[in-house]
């Protein structure tokens, strides 16, 4: 291998795949990157054998070949080179590689690229495209209610439904459930549903980046993997076998619908505001935050009180002004369930509805017709 590339394309290639390496493994060549030729350009690819990520780096091949090396050193040291031309050759003996740029020089020992774990293709299957805002708007508003321990792996991942030009996203981790639907840039081939890992989608959007290209992920027949196809980069991912909880059984009907239960309309920077502040004390509670509702006796706009109390520390009480449709109410939530979707909602009026303090709390943003997220109540005493 002989090939010249830039300093800061290489390194933006090594941060690209370096999150699907492996970290603690059995494998340690799973620790290494791969780097070969492929039609002209320079490929990375990194794989922890759940998720495999490749990128392709513009460069000038004088020579074809592949090796992998050790991925944390060579991340670093390239990271420390200035922003110049980086010259780069194989050694036969001991393998790997020696890289020059302006007046540094490293040889860095590899192994065959034959040894490295073979990179997942995923060659046929269902075909969807989505905008690449719409993914991240659909990323955002459920990865984070995936479950984080694997004790239910189902719930460690986002079931993702399309039906003709619709797609529906899901995240559920026993306390909360997020919902997202949106559209697809086109009809897919065939339905699909599949659950796939919460992690791999946060790595997607966080490639995403000003990406305005449409993005196009293919499932595999027997949907086992998914792939997903960005500007030069590829993620190619294991999907979770399994049954996932059918999570339109767990969304209260909304209040419009049934016309039972309280509808609350809110501004969420002040809801968050005072959800936060109740969250200092709820610490040393049992993370509880206590929300009711106030109906003005005059009929001038009601309020919310947000309070939380910790029995050797004190309380704390917070008003907001609220529109009210139906019957006063109250329910508690774990603070930080609630903190996670007002900051992640950012702006704008939510609308929060609440059938009984024993019933989940259902939050659907007014600007977002596709969004509902549910809150698991709290049981106190009031």
């Amino acid at each position: 291998m002989r090939l010249s590339c830039l300093q800061e394309n290489l390194s933006r290639g090594l941060s690209t795949v370096g999150r699907a390496v492996a970290t603690r493994t059995t494998l340690p060549i799973t620790q290494n990157v791969l780097l070969s030729t492929d039609q002209g350009r320079l490929k990375l690819a990194a794989t922890n054998l759940e998720i495999a990520i490749s990128t392709w780096i513009g460069s000038q091949v004088e020579e074809d070949g592949a090796i992998t090396l050790p991925a944390r050193l060579l991340t670093e040291f390239v990271g420390s080179l200035p922003q110049d031309r980086i010259d780069v050759a194989s050694i036969p003996q001991p393998k790997g590689l020696t890289l020059n740029c302006a007046r540094f020089e490293a040889k860095i020992n590899g192994t065959d690229a034959e040894d490295f774990p073979p990179i997942p293709t995923v060659e046929s299957g269902a075909v969807g495209k989505m905008d690449p805002q719409a993914l991240k708007d659909a990323i955002t508003h459920v990865a984070f209610a995936a479950a984080t321990e694997d004790s239910r792996p189902v719930l460690t991942g986002v079931k993702v439904e399309t039906k003709g030009d619709d797609i529906t996203f899901a995240a559920a981790d026993g306390f909360r459930l997020a919902v997202y639907r949106g559209k697809l840039v086109e009809p897919i081939s065939e339905d699909v549903d599949f659950i796939i890992p919460a992690r791999v989608l946060l790595e997607v959007n966080r490639l995403i980046g000003g990406q305005e290209d449409t993005i196009e992920f293919t499932v595999t027949p027997n949907t086992s993997q998914a792939l997903f196809r960005l500007n030069n980069v590829e993620i190619v991912s294991q999907l979770i076998q399994g049954t996932f909880p059918n999570y339109d059984q767990l969304i209260p009907e909304s209040h419009e619908s049934s016309g039972q239960g309280t509808r609350i309309v809110i501004n969420l920077e002040e809801f968050l505001s005072a959800t936060r502040t109740a969250s200092i004390f709820a610490r040393d509670g049992s993370g509880i935050i206590r929300i009711q509702t106030t109906r003005e006796s005059d009929g001038g706009v009601s309020s919310l009180t947000i309070s939380s109390r910790a029995e050797e520390v004190g309380d704390n009480e917070g008003k907001i002004d609220a529109t009210l449709e139906g019957e006063d109410s109250k329910i508690a939530f774990n603070s930080v369930y609630l903190a996670e979707v007002l900051d992640m909602l950012g702006k704008g009026d939510v609308a929060l509805e609440i059938t009984t303090p024993s019933s989940p709390g259902v939050l659907r943003p007014l600007d977002k017709d596709g969004y509902v997220h549910v809150v698991m109540p709290m049981f106190v005493q009031w």
